[in-house]
């Protein structure tokens, strides 16, 4: 959903230095609601008002410092941070889950293009949204199933979240408190994989219904996952320009987070993984280099539901993003190369 004109030019009149909005932000949050059609009691509406000048003023004192990227109001611009983070993250469990991988990604040292974007090869589908569900690994690791498949068959077919809340908790996931990617490979390695028409998400967990759905990936077609080793940015970029979107973790729980926009983001969020999300490209933009990352936010967060995180940076990268990173690997042959 669009915000409103109002709304926008209130908070570009900021971002180019001027010392008061157009619009002060009770009067914005009035057309936010509007906008994103809410509705509070009054008690609730005062909590949210709250939450949204804090967020309002953010915006608009970042904004106006020039930084790579930009800030901007989305459906969660009225939510207290306490609120975002106990309803949009749930990445739980122990690191890789202590489950048997197909053995870490080595960077061979071969030539990769200096920019990817699986969206223009058909290797990603359109945002999904997890809702007030904490399954975001369930949606990273559907994301880079969906990839590698497509890769693999030229089929791209969006698969069941649903089935992964639903269904793999004796792999050590726990629904809609929270999961591990690998952990969540392990159950798809093993099981008929549903399509997403057929096992709709629901944002609960409910009883397994994996016998009743329409199969987008036979029992089997799925043969294990690989990791990439911690801090391998070379690995990293290897692995997402020859295999395809990878799942990776990072913190997500801060407000620079919360209010992307768009641009490249840069030194604005830690290290304390609490988000899957799936690096889906990588390349330049206005002389940063970035991480392309689909989030399960919807497509009204963000660049239509995508980030631009910052490439580079040493140890675990911006928001923890090169620590935990894995991918599928599925019994049709990849090429090495597919560019």
């Amino acid at each position: 959903m669009a915000v409103s004109s109002k709304v926008l030019m209130a908070l570009a009149f900021l971002a180019k230095g001027h010392a008061e909005p157009e619009a002060p932000a009770s009067v914005a949050f009035e057309q936010f609601l509007k906008d994103f059609g809410k509705e509070y009691g009054e008690e609730e509406k005062q909590t949210h008002l709250v939450a949204f000048e804090q967020n309002y003023n953010y915006i608009s004192e970042e904004n106006a410092k020039n930084h790579s990227y930009k800030l901007g109001l989305n459906e969660f611009s009225d939510m207290p941070l306490s609120e975002f983070k106990s309803t949009k993250f749930g990445l739980s469990g122990s690191p890789w889950g202590g489950l048997k991988s197909l053995g870490v990604h080595e960077a061979s040292g071969a030539a990769i293009p200096t920019e990817v974007d699986w969206r223009q090869k058909n290797a990603v589908t359109p945002v999904k949204n997890q809702k007030a569900c904490g399954a975001c690994w369930a949606f990273s690791t559907t994301g880079a199933l969906e990839g590698a498949w497509a890769i693999a068959t030229g089929k791209l077919v969006a698969l069941s979240e649903q089935q992964l809340v639903d269904c793999a908790s004796k792999f050590g996931n726990n629904g809609c408190s929270g999961g591990l990617m690998d952990n969540a490979f392990k159950y798809e390695e093993q099981a008929e994989i549903c399509t997403e028409e057929s096992y709709p998400y629901k944002a609960l967990t409910s009883t397994c219904k994996a016998t009743n759905c329409t199969v987008g990936i036979a029992k089997g077609g799925v043969v294990g996952y690989k990791d990439v080793a911690e801090g391998d940015m070379e690995g990293l970029m290897e692995a997402v320009a020859t295999k395809g979107p990878v799942s990776v973790a990072i913190e997500a729980d801060q407000i620079a987070f919360q209010t992307y926009k768009s641009g490249v983001l840069t030194k604005a969020c830690g290290e304390k993984l609490d988000h899957g999300v799936l690096i889906v490209g990588y390349g330049t933009e206005a002389g940063k280099d970035y991480w392309l990352v689909k989030n399960s936010w919807g497509p009204t967060w963000g660049e239509d539901g995508f980030i631009k995180i910052e490439r580079g940076l040493p140890g675990p990268g911006e928001c923890g993003i090169k620590e935990k990173a894995s991918y599928p690997v599925v019994k049709e042959a990849t090429p090495e190369i597919y560019f």
